[in-house]
């Protein structure tokens, strides 16, 4: 009797098993690795994606196209673009010209083209958050101009050129910003943020004119979702001091009153931001611990000796404060919070702050900011005085 009442139960739930009717081979598929937007004239915009051709791994490559390739010229990927009233309208004429079904899953590289970044990318961030498939972890960027033909260089040590944008990411040499962190920044309550900008490196006398290497040049500012400016390398250096995303990267600095420069290659770096409002005064204090290792000493001083360390830590001090200024007062004249200080205020004055919410701009861009900088110099490498130097020409200080 139970083997007849299993056999039934069997039978009356097979109808409804779906199976695998719904899936779809990976040999039906376009797999993108980066993907491009750009702003046309007549208010259209044109999506660019850099589909990766699985044949050039069996075939040690030689396909044809645009894109990202290996070391020996082999092109491992290929360039496909189509406009569009949006990005939806785009990719449904995008498919139509490819064999395969578009997906999405691997991207971990978008670009927003520097005059869509203008104009606002709301539209295009929502559709990349609504779908399904791309990821919230990939990497976002502008480009400086037009970003398809960041998809379009064949840089030379990588597979293609959203690997190199996606590696000088995690090098910290820029800002690294998600597609989540970006929609954090955009609907928190300052509505600014920020993005790396990105740029072609000319290829070199020989090379072929679609050599050139991608790489990351600065800072985009948003302020609500359209691009208000950018910040230089210098500028973003001390950005990244202010968000403590500090890598490992080399220091140069000139110690007052000597010729020559020293460089320095920070091990560790400590920030604390404290917000402070005294006598109706919004203040931010900014504290940094750093500790850097000499690599090189271009100037006649003698490391080794404490009178000379303590200038080459003077100097090493000032030069951090300067960055961490300099990239502080751009982001108040942009009256643009992308250090996300007013969740920090909020926190610790959430009275205050919220009396004062709708003015935050204001206040931000009026923010006294005080700068207390402990640097110092623990290693001075495998030699004490300066290289090449008679004990004559070295100074003790």
């Amino acid at each position: 009797m139970k083997s007849v009442l299993l056999l039934l139960g069997i039978c009356g739930i097979t109808p409804f098993l779906s199976g695998c009717w719904d899936r779809v081979e990976i040999t039906d598929l376009a797999i993108i690795t980066a993907a491009a937007i750009d702003k046309k004239d007549n208010d259209h915009i044109e999506l660019s994606v850099q589909v990766f051709i699985p044949s050039s791994i069996s075939s040690g490559g030689g396909g044809q196209g645009g894109g990202g390739s290996q070391g020996g010229g082999a092109v491992t990927t290929l360039v496909r673009y189509e406009k569009g009233s949006n990005i939806s309208d785009a990719l449904s004429k995008l498919q139509s010209k490819l064999p395969r079904k578009v997906f999405w899953g691997h991207c971990k590289v978008f670009v927003f083209g520097e005059k869509l970044a203008k104009d606002g990318i709301q539209e295009q961030l929502d559709f990349l958050l609504r779908h399904p498939q791309p990821r919230e972890k990939a990497n976002m960027y502008v480009s400086k101009g037009k970003a398809k033909p960041i998809l379009e260089s064949l840089p030379p040590l990588e597979n293609y050129s959203g690997e190199v944008l996606r590696e000088l990411s995690d090098l910290h040499i820029g800002m690294l910003v998600t597609m989540q962190d970006l929609d954090e920044m955009l609907t928190g309550k300052p509505q600014a943020a920020a993005l790396p900008v990105v740029k072609i490196l000319p290829p070199q006398k020989g090379e072929k004119k679609l050599q050139g290497i991608p790489y990351i040049v600065g800072t985009a500012v948003f302020k609500k979702d359209k691009m208000t400016g950018m910040m230089t390398e210098k500028e973003t250096r001390g950005l990244l001091w202010l968000r403590d995303e500090m890598e490992s990267y080399t220091v140069t600095f000139q110690p007052k009153g000597v010729k020559g420069e020293i460089s320095l290659n920070p091990v560790t770096a400590k920030i604390k931001k404290i917000p402070q409002i005294r006598n109706d005064k919004w203040k931010l204090l900014v504290k940094v611990n750093t500790e850097g290792a000499v690599i090189q000493n271009g100037t006649n001083l003698n490391l080794s000796s404490p009178q000379s360390l303590k200038v080459a830590e003077r100097a090493y001090q000032k030069d951090i404060e300067k960055r961490i200024e300099l990239a502080f007062r751009h982001t108040q004249q942009k009256k643009a919070d992308i250090l996300g200080l007013g969740k920090d205020f909020y926190r610790k004055y959430p009275k205050q702050f919220n009396l004062n919410a709708n003015h935050w701009d204001e206040i931000f861009a009026e923010m006294e900011v005080e700068i207390d900088v402990a640097a110092h110099i623990r290693r001075q490498g495998y030699i004490n005085k300066p290289a090449g130097l008679s004990e004559k020409e070295v100074k003790d200080k």
